[in-house]
């Protein structure tokens, strides 16, 4: 997948899951030794198992309600997929996802599972383009709302608002230049043609296949743009959903335990992770999300908690990414990589 041999592919993922899986491990071990553990762990034989398979459910929606936006997306520019292979895109890129700093691995391979579904590499690149964006305007459009609301006005919130807010308006900037000076495009392409032509004779054509990728990419971006208000409401309204879902399960685990869910301030702690996970230091941000978990919560949730809350929510959120996902790539490997499938029925098996 994406480039290399099935069995690196795997060896590579595994090595990446575990160093993952030890960096969280190691920080919950740590949360635990700092907080009263003789209660968590009384704490965790009382869990309520209603509130506990909830949250397991609101993570399975965020899936779902992924997927949909992914079908959704690719159906404005006219590229049908099923839900199901929307679904597939969806959980094996989160567990790309995480095991790369940023969840950097996530984009690529769900454009390159758009594109064996017939999508071209400039459309593919436009939807995952797209979630970003809706993903960065729900943020920021939320983020201010729920920090005035709750007055959970910590330095950490204000700062990472102010550091998103402005690597969201120079990723528009860029994208303006894209839309409405598309001679760019043609500069960057023959600049990058002259760089490429000192390392390879085939400089001129992978240039020209980029050239038509990039034009591909721009006419897909205004196409999505050009969707009426009604659909463009309805991604957003997905966009809502997806993360509300993610969100409300720290929430779900709170009322497991017996502590109260704190809702407003539970959301506006998530809001808050999602940011500083994407700093790109660690595989899934493992480490850094439990830290950050871990300080947050520990304003309005009482101590004794912390451990055990940190450790289920990263369970559901991150390991069950790492156990489904990994199950989910290792299905696509074995029917669209390693020669199960005959030619003439890719086509077929999106739709």
């Amino acid at each position: 997948m994406l480039g290399r041999p099935p069995e690196k592919f795997i060896g590579g993922s595994m090595k990446k899951a575990i160093l993952g899986i030890l960096i969280s491990s190691l920080t919950i071990v740590a949360i635990f030794k700092f907080t009263e553990t003789n209660i968590t762990w009384r704490a965790i034989f009382q869990a309520n198992l209603l509130f506990l398979s909830i949250a397991f459910m609101l993570h399975a929606m965020f899936w779902f309600f992924w997927a949909v936006r992914i079908k959704l997306l690719s159906s404005f520019l006219g590229h049908k997929i099923s839900t199901g292979y929307a679904l597939e895109i969806t959980i094996a890129s989160t567990f790309l996802a995480a095991i790369t700093p940023s969840s950097a691995g996530g984009e690529p391979l769900r454009v390159k599972m758009l594109h064996d579904a017939g999508t071209s590499i400039g459309s593919a690149s436009a939807i995952v383009l797209a979630e970003r964006l809706l993903d960065a305007i729900f943020f920021i459009s939320a983020l201010p709302v729920f920090i005035l609301m709750t007055g959970f006005s910590t330095r950490l919130g204000i700062e990472v608002g102010v550091v998103f807010s402005v690597c969201l308006l120079g990723f528009f900037a860029f994208l303006w230049a894209i839309l409405r000076q598309p001679y760019r495009l043609d500069a960057f392409t023959t600049w990058f043609i002259r760089l490429l032509s000192r390392f390879t004779k085939k400089a001129e054509k992978i240039g020209e296949k980029m050239r038509s990728e990039l034009v591909m990419f721009r006419e897909a971006l205004i196409n999505l743009t050009k969707n009426s208000r009604r659909n463009i409401a309805a991604a957003i309204l997905l966009t809502a959903l997806i993360w509300f879902s993610e969100f409300l399960v720290p929430s779900m685990i709170l009322m497991a335990f017996g502590c109260a869910p704190s809702f407003l301030l539970s959301l506006t702690s998530q809001f808050i992770l999602v940011v500083i996970s994407l700093a790109p230091l660690t595989p899934g941000a493992s480490g850094i999300a439990e830290v950050g978990m871990g300080y947050l919560y520990s304003t309005f949730v009482p101590h004794h908690v912390i451990g055990i809350l940190t450790g289920t929510w990263r369970f559901i959120t991150y390991f069950l990414n790492l156990i489904v996902g990994f199950i989910v790539n290792v299905k696509v490997l074995k029917s669209r990589y390693i020669g199960q499938k005959t030619e003439g029925q890719d086509s077929k098996s999106y739709r």
